[in-house]
């Protein structure tokens, strides 16, 4: 409702010291920047903005293990058993834990939602906005229609142009000298292992990688010839995988989709010639098939077996789901549009 995916760490939080007050909800943004949400239930009220700049500067002092620890216990109350890093590495399109870089500098941001906005608080902001304060205004207006609650929230500062401005600036003061040289070093290595995988990818039959370059991301993908799904590899210090990642704008027609190959398994696992995982990835939009293998891409030593099964995986895994991928798309097609065949 916010406009972006913003991942919901804690709520209520009260963990600073020297003081018992609470901020309402505490995320984390695709930046790794840490997002403090203030809701009010009708008027805004005049100290709004005081109230989320000391929670900020209480934030801005959490390290990156103060946050982990922080988003484990509220996983504790709400999913048991669950993995902190396991689900920020999902969030940070499967990064390394150890890759992800949290609450770098001064990258807080703030957002207020309210029903109105006193004209003392929405000129703060806008004065703030002028010293790279990361602030968002969004009013809330809830609508009833016979028994029907609607609700419509709506961003009213800063404006998208400012907004671009005031992210890129707080992306460029997130530059740390420490971590841009252990950064590069992560990267050099990414590269030369990508590279490996493309050329021994390209060794074989299969044209699915002859156009994609070496990139310094834990991952590398190619297109299937559908939009929003991907033939990936994946690479990080616990494994090696090749992948179907069936990720589309809409999570009910990637659920459709996986369902589809899921009543095709048997067939598709005799021709990958072997068992595969079928992760529908619940709570989440996307949802993948995949083969995996322990490794570290960090230690090359390594990097032979690993390469040799996720070449191997991916080649097989190609030849299993391109008839299928197909056949399911071309009936979604016609099921959307009749008479319509889409790409």
């Amino acid at each position: 409702m916010l406009g972006e995916d913003l991942l919901i760490i804690q709520k209520e939080f009260s963990g600073f010291n020297d003081t018992q007050e609470r901020l309402d909800l505490l995320a984390l943004d695709k930046q790794g920047a840490l997002v403090i949400i203030e809701n009010k239930l009708d008027d805004s009220g005049r100290d709004v903005t005081w109230q989320a700049l000391k929670y900020a500067s209480y934030c801005s002092r959490l390290s990156k293990s103060n946050i982990a620890n922080i988003y484990q216990q509220y996983l504790d109350r709400s999913q048991p058993g669950t993995k902190a890093e396991d689900l920020l590495s999902e969030f940070f399109d499967n990064q390394d834990f150890a890759d992800i870089t949290l609450n770098k500098g001064v990258t807080q941001r703030i957002m207020l939602i309210a029903a109105n906005f006193r004209k003392e608080v929405t000129s703060t902001v806008l004065w703030l906005l002028n010293f790279k304060v990361r602030l968002h205004c969004f009013r809330a207006t809830p609508y009833a229609m016979g028994d029907e609650l609607f609700l419509n929230v709506e961003q009213i500062i800063p404006t998208q142009d400012t907004e671009e401005y005031m992210i890129g600036m707080a992306e460029k003061a997130q530059d740390d000298i420490e971590d841009q040289v252990e950064q590069k070093h992560r990267h050099v290595i990414r590269r030369e292992f990508w590279g490996r995988i493309i050329e021994a990818m390209n060794a074989t039959p299969s044209s699915l990688y002859q156009s994609i370059s070496p990139g310094d991301s834990s991952w590398i993908g190619a297109g299937s010839g559908v939009g929003g799904i991907g033939l990936h590899f994946v690479a990080t210090r616990q494994y090696g995988r090749a992948e179907l990642y069936i990720d589309r704008p809409d999570k009910a027609e990637n659920e459709y989709i996986f369902e589809q190959f899921m009543a095709r398994r048997e067939e598709i696992e005799n021709v990958f010639g072997g068992v595969l995982e079928w992760e529908p990835l619940e709570g989440r939009k996307a949802c993948r098939i995949k083969a995996e293998t322990p490794g570290n891409i960090f230690d090359r030593e390594q990097w032979e077996s690993m390469i040799q099964f996720m070449v191997d995986s991916m080649y097989r895994l190609e030849l299993a789901v391109k008839g299928p991928l197909r056949e399911i798309w071309t009936a979604r097609r016609s099921q959307l549009a009749p008479g319509v065949v889409g790409e």
